[in-house]
């Protein structure tokens, strides 16, 4: 049995992780020093005085905060050819994934920073059955819906996406457990391949799936078509494990353990390709354990500075619970100062423990009200509980300009289960939600320069056929929470109920 081989590397795991929470501080001063000796003699290291550089605000004077267009001169050299750019030698892969002004982005993974990849995903894995003694998943089945696994050579470096970089570094032993076939991994076409894997898995002993919510909940709806079955739970008895992240759990928690019959335990993770940032240490524990020794320094900065011309920039001993940062990552894949446009907030410091609570670019504030990600979620988890109603998909959108000469309004875009008893009520409550959330909210709202929000109720597909339209169904896509423009509103207007 798989399980009993691997508890003891289990608890040698746990302690390890047990230990540099323990020391947050120091792990990430070690981690500083080493990224600064491994970035010594890059063409970057020179252009911005490594050498001269003791401490973080030597550091913070040199290297200034970037995104990828900010980088993308490096990335370019990289792809000419050249060695020791951003990182000794040159990378590995590049993960490739979708930008909006960059159009695709290729992310550099080297040598030493695949292990913060891969290796996080075990080791939270391992971490997870050193506290609980759950790990009878590892002796069945597992899913990891995901991108294609294929890999080109693009200048000489290996690319792909990162799901299925990450594909190519799971141990023999495991590969035997994994769902589905290779082929049918590669198949590009969202749809077409969940069939075809559905069509592999549903007579399989699956324990363990992994994926992002809203699309493993299409996973479970086809399994169900496919079956006949009334519940996940019938088709595979042993499913005792769910492994998620990339978005927030709750709005689809209520359906999918519908879907499945029961409530079963989950771990929630934070990967990214620019590195694998947090994982959940604990079921019962508020937050996700930052990663302090892993190959990444981090940085933090005050979300509403992020567009300053000299932001704050923190390390993590200067953080505070309950400020909303944008997270600044520098690791051994060289990135330096690289802003991955996503805002965390700390709920503990013994250990450091941070939720995500959105993206930087995914708000609205078109009357200086800043809304963000972690506030309509929360306000429409609570109305929803409240009014006994199961969501599948939600976005909104300001409407700034009504037609009608009206006082502007949020527009919430919502995709129901099961439809309020009173939606006239519903919206009620859930603005009174969004007052509790944001206060500048509440005073738009007190000062009638916004009217209370509207709902704008959609057929039950309409964020997948949304996603169709992008070119974006599957995968590791989601839908952006919120926008503070039309573009995405003005698409989805075509599938109002």
């Amino acid at each position: 049995m798989k399980q009993t081989i691997i508890a003891p590397f289990a608890k040698q795991v746990s302690k390890s992780i047990h230990r540099w929470a323990a020391q947050p501080i120091k792990a990430q001063e070690k981690q500083f020093q080493a990224l600064l000796k491994g970035g010594m003699n890059t063409i970057f290291g020179k252009d911005h005085d490594f050498k001269n550089i003791k401490n973080y605000e030597d550091f913070k004077k040199r290297v200034p905060i970037r995104d990828y267009e900010g980088l993308k001169k490096y990335i370019e050299l990289i792809q000419a050819g050249k060695r020791d750019v951003l990182w000794k030698g040159v990378p590995k892969y590049f993960a490739k994934t979708s930008g909006t002004t960059s159009g695709a982005k290729f992310i550099p993974l080297t040598k030493e920073s695949i292990p913060n990849h891969f290796g996080t995903a075990r080791n939270a894995l391992f971490h997870i059955v050193a506290q609980t003694g759950n790990g009878d998943f590892f002796d069945g089945n597992m899913i990891f819906l995901s991108g294609s696994p294929e890999i080109k050579k693009i200048n000489g470096i290996l690319t792909g996406r990162l799901s299925g970089i990450v594909n190519h570094q799971v141990p023999q032993w495991l590969k035997k457990n994994q769902v589905p076939s290779w082929e049918t991994n590669c198949i590009e076409e969202w749809e077409e391949k969940l069939d075809k894997i559905v069509e592999e898995t549903h007579d399989k002993d699956m324990r363990l799936i992994s994926g992002i919510p809203p699309w493993v909940q299409m996973y479970y709806e086809r399994l169900l078509d496919y079956t006949g079955k009334k519940t996940i739970k019938e088709i595979f008895p042993n499913y005792s494990m769910f492994v998620y992240g990339g978005v927030n759990f709750e709005p689809y928690r209520a359906k999918l353990e519908e879907l499945i019959g029961e409530s079963i335990p989950t771990v929630e993770t934070y990967p990214a390709s620019e590195g694998f940032i947090a994982f959940q240490d604990l079921p019962q524990n508020e937050g996700l354990l930052l990663n302090v020794k892993s190959g990444i320094f981090f940085e933090f900065i005050p979300a509403d500075e992020i567009f300053n011309e000299n932001p704050t920039r923190l390390s993590l001993k200067d953080v505070e619970l309950g400020v909303n940062y944008a997270i600044i990552i520098n690791n051994n894949a060289g990135l330096w100062g690289y802003n991955i446009g996503d805002t965390v907030e700390f709920v503990s410091k013994k250990p450091y423990r941070l939720k995500v609570t959105g993206r930087i670019k995914h708000f609205i504030s078109a009357f200086g009200e800043h809304v963000i990600g972690k506030e309509v979620d929360q306000a429409m988890n609570t109305t929803a509980q409240k009014n006994n109603v199961r969501i599948i998909e939600f976005t909104v959108a300001p409407q700034i300009t009504p037609p009608n000469g009206e006082t502007p309004y949020h527009e919430w875009f919502v995709a129901f289960d099961n439809m309020p008893k009173n939606m006239e009520q519903f919206a009620k409550d859930l603005d009174q939600e969004m007052i509790q959330q944001n206060i500048y909210y509440q005073d738009l709202i007190e000062g009638k320069i916004l009217q209370p929000l509207k709902i704008t109720a959609l057929q039950k597909d309409a964020f997948i056929n949304y996603m169709k339209t992008q070119g974006k169904l599957g995968g590791q896509n989601k839908v952006p929470r919120l926008a503070n423009d039309r573009k995405i509103a003005d698409i989805l207007e075509q599938f109002k109920l």
